[in-house]
């Protein structure tokens, strides 16, 4: 059964996050009823307890929820990677997300659809290849992470829970993630393309991250998605296109020493010199329509140019 575009009671992890204020605030506008998982003791009636860590959620949690939308792990970008690290990368999205799946598949009473978070990092580096929802999952760390991350989404589906796999990109917001931390470099006039530049980046503005999602809620749409726009761009186009916004110079690149002395090679390649040329041929083909379907409109509007 499909939900209602109306009146939905939707369960967020990740509520605290870039992604997760975004889309709990639009909801909430929208008249929905949000409740936030909190590690903590809930401090609110809009929040929850779950502890991924340990494995322990109350059924309780679920009481009247109609769609779970799961957004919560450690950050990618956030420290080097470590062995430690790296494990806690992958264990802070598949426990999370197994813990979600079997409590729901549990339920008498189930939630109508369970939006998991995912990323276009399942692709591997790919070079210019056009990468589809059709296209077969890549190698490397990145990669590796994003399959067992969905592979723990199993209960849910199993159980007649539609299921989507929000394959998410490069979310541009001046609040956070990549595009905040390349401003201030950008308004000095010191930004400049990661090496050559001919690197993929499939993104996405945080307007329509957050549509995108809402639209899910109550389509039919199960399996991956990938949440990017219609429009990737290489680094260079990327540089070059925000410089313009910004109305300054993009001249010198930036050699990969700097990032890699300063990030790890790993983490730096991952991140910042390679790609993948990624597509939303589900979303279009559901007749998902972006305001921003390309980087010079995303911009402008995000910074208000």
């Amino acid at each position: 059964m499909l939900l209602t575009i109306t009146d939905m009671k939707i369960l967020i992890t990740g509520a605290s996050g870039l992604i997760g204020q975004a889309l709990s605030k639009e909801l909430i506008a929208r008249g929905h009823t949000t409740v936030a998982a909190v590690r903590r003791s809930p401090r609110r009636n809009d929040e929850v307890q779950w502890d991924p860590q340990s494995g322990v959620m109350a059924r309780e949690a679920f009481q009247g929820i109609d769609a779970v939308v799961h957004l919560a792990g450690a950050g990618i970008g956030d420290k080097r990677w470590t062995d430690s690290y790296k494990m806690e990368i992958l264990e802070s999205r598949t426990r999370g997300t197994r813990l979600l799946a079997e409590t729901m598949a549990s339920l008498e009473v189930k939630p109508s659809v369970f939006l998991s978070g995912s990323a276009i990092g399942i692709y591997g580096v790919r070079d210019d290849e056009e990468l589809t929802e059709q296209s077969s999952i890549g190698s490397g760390f990145l990669a590796d992470v994003c399959r067992d991350w969905e592979a723990a989404t199993a209960p849910a589906s199993q159980a007649g829970i539609r299921t989507v796999l929000l394959r998410t990109g490069i979310v541009l917001s001046p609040k956070g993630g990549a595009l905040k931390k390349q401003l201030p470099l950008f308004k000095l006039g010191l930004g400049g393309k990661f090496g050559n530049g001919k690197q993929w980046q499939s993104w996405i503005s945080i307007t329509d991250e957050v549509n995108a999602i809402i639209h899910l809620l109550t389509s039919s749409v199960s399996g991956p998605v990938n949440l990017t726009a219609p429009q990737p761009v290489t680094n260079s186009d990327f540089t070059r296109t925000l410089a313009s916004v910004v109305s300054r110079p993009a001249i010198v690149p930036i050699p990969s020493f700097g990032p890699k002395l300063l990030l790890g090679g790993e983490l730096a390649n991952a991140l910042l010199f390679t790609g993948q040329r990624v597509v939303p041929s589900v979303l279009s083909s559901d007749g998902f329509q972006f305001a921003h379907p390309t980087l010079e409109s995303a911009l402008r509007a995000l910074l208000n140019k």
